[in-house]
C-alpha cells in the first residue's frame, strides 16, 4: 500500500534493501494528510474533504516536529497527501524540510488550478522523489462524473503533461469502482501514452463518501487481478495496487507455477518483489507485505495516528505521544501487525503474511479489522507444506 516512489525502489533512506525493515520498529511509508481542504468532491474521497482549512490542523512547526518524528521512526517514505495539500501555503516549506532531513518524499496533491506549471518547477526543485495524480476515466464524462467537477479532466491532462515534461517521476492513481471497471483498459493506454513510471490501482473501500454500493464484486476483483498480472508483464509502466493485498497471491501463484515450486520450501532462488511485498525461496526473509498498520501509518490532518486513510482508528495523537511509540507500542498497530490473530480463511491462507487482506476493508464491511477480507474470493487450501513461514 505505499504511495509516492517507483515501484521498483526499495533502499531505505538509510541504505540497505527493502527487506532489511522491521515493520515492528519502521513503517514503509507513512502518509500525513496535511488538510482536509479540496476544492473537488471526488465520490469515493475517504477524507470527507471540505472546502477550506479546519482550524484544528498541525501547525508548520508542529508539521517539522512532526517530520523530525518520521525521521527518528527509521527515515521511512513521506507521502504528503490531503485533501489537497496545496490548498496549504507552507507546502513547500514542509516539504523542503523533509527532504533536507534525509526522507524520499511524495506529494499526492488534487487536480486543480493550484498545480500550475510554476508550482511543479518548485517541487521539482525541492527533490520531490514522485508526483502521484489521479486519473478516474479515460474521458471526460466519467472522469469528471468521478470528481464532481466540470473540466477536472482536461485539467489532469494538463498537469499529466507537465509533470513527465519536467522529468518528475509520475505516478498515476486510479479508484477501480463500478463507475469505470469497463474502462480500465482504456485508462492504462492513457497511462502508457502519458509516460507515467507507475500506474496505482486503487480498489474502493467503501469509507468517507465511499459506499458499499461502488465496490465491484468479489468475482470482479478477482477479475481485475488477472487482467493487471497480464499487463503487469508488458506495459511500459510499473503496475502497483492499493487496498488489494490478494493481488500478491496472483503473482506469486504466477511466479510458482512458472518455476515448478510446488511448495514453499526448497532450492529455488527466484525473487518476487512488487509494491510493498516481497516473495522469495531458498533464501531468507521467505516473504512478507505491506498492510494496514503493518509497514503503513497514517498521519490524520489534526494529528491522529491510524493504521491507514482508509482504515481511521486512531491508536493516539502526536500532539499527546510520539509517533515512535504510537506505531511501535499501541495494541492496535501490533495486533495488526500479528498475523496469528487474522479470523476465518485470511487467518489460515498460507499467504496471510505476504497478503493479510484488506484489514481497511474487512473493517468497512465487517466491523472488525481482523475479519477475513469479503473482497477475496480465494479459499486456501489446507495441507500439510503450504503454511507460509511468518
Amino acid at each position: 500500500m505505499s504511495e509516492g516512489v517507483p515501484a521498483t525502489d526499495y533502499r531505505p533512506a538509510r541504505g540497505g534493501s527493502y527487506l532489511s525493515y522491521d515493520f515492528a520498529r519502521t513503517p514503509f511509508t507513512v502518509a500525513w494528510e496535511i488538510t482536509r481542504a479540496c476544492a473537488l468532491a471526488c465520490v469515493h474521497c475517504r477524507a470527507m474533504a471540505i472546502p477550506r482549512r479546519d482550524p484544528r490542523e498541525l501547525t508548520t512547526l508542529e508539521g517539522f516536529h512532526l517530520i523530525d518524528q518520521v525521521v527518528e521512526l527509521g527515515r521511512p517514505i513521506l507521502v504528503i497527501t490531503g485533501g489537497d495539500p496545496m490548498m496549504r501555503r507552507d507546502v513547500f516549506d514542509l516539504l523542503g524540510y523533509a527532504v533536507d532531513r534525509g526522507l524520499r518524499v511524495g506529494l499526492s496533491p488534487s487536480a486543480t488550478g493550484r498545480v500550475t506549471r510554476l508550482a511543479l518547477e518548485r517541487i521539482r526543485e525541492i527533490g520531490v522523489s514522485m508526483v502521484h495524480i489521479s486519473l478516474d476515466g479515460s474521458e471526460p464524462a466519467i472522469h469528471d462524473g468521478f470528481r464532481r467537477v466540470r473540466g477536472s479532466y482536461q485539467r489532469t491532462v494538463r498537469i499529466l503533461a507537465d509533470v513527465v515534461d519536467l522529468g518528475i517521476p509520475l505516478q498515476i492513481g486510479t479508484t477501480v469502482s463500478r463507475y469505470n471497471l469497463h474502462d480500465l483498459p482504456r485508462i492504462a493506454e492513457r497511462v502508457a501514452r502519458v509516460g507515467a513510471t507507475v500506474w496505482s490501482v486503487f480498489f474502493l473501500v467503501p469509507t468517507g463518501r465511499a459506499a458499499i454500493a461502488d465496490m465491484i464484486t468479489p468475482a470482479e476483483h478477482e477479475q481485475v487481478f488477472q487482467w493487471l498480472a497480464d499487463l503487469a508483464e508488458k506495459a511500459p509502466f510499473h503496475v502497483r495496487t492499493t487496498a488489494a493485498p490478494a493481488f500478491r497471491r496472483v503473482m506469486i501463484e504466477r511466479m510458482r507455477a512458472r518455476s515448478g515450486a510446488t511448495a514453499l520450501s526448497g532450492s529455488s532462488d527466484w525473487l518476487l518483489t512488487g509494491a510493498g511485498y516481497s516473495f522469495r525461496l531458498g533464501d531468507a526473509p521467505a516473504g512478507r507485505g505491506v498492510n494496514d498498520g503493518n509497514g503503513f501509518c497514517f498521519i490524520s490532518h489534526v494529528g491522529d495516528v491510524c493504521p491507514s486513510g482508509f482504515l481511521q482508528i486512531p491508536a493516539g495523537n502526536v500532539r499527546e505521544r510520539s509517533l515512535v511509540e504510537i506505531y511501535r507500542e499501541s495494541p492496535l498497530f501490533t495486533a495488526l501487525r500479528n498475523p496469528a490473530l487474522l479470523k476465518g480463511k485470511c487467518g489460515r491462507c498460507w499467504l496471510r503474511v505476504v497478503c493479510g487482506g484488506s484489514r481497511a476493508r474487512a473493517y468497512a464491511l465487517t466491523g472488525d479489522y481482523l475479519a477475513a477480507d469479503p473482497s477475496c474470493v480465494y479459499e486456501p487450501p489446507v495441507k500439510a507444506g503450504e503454511e507460509f513461514p511468518a
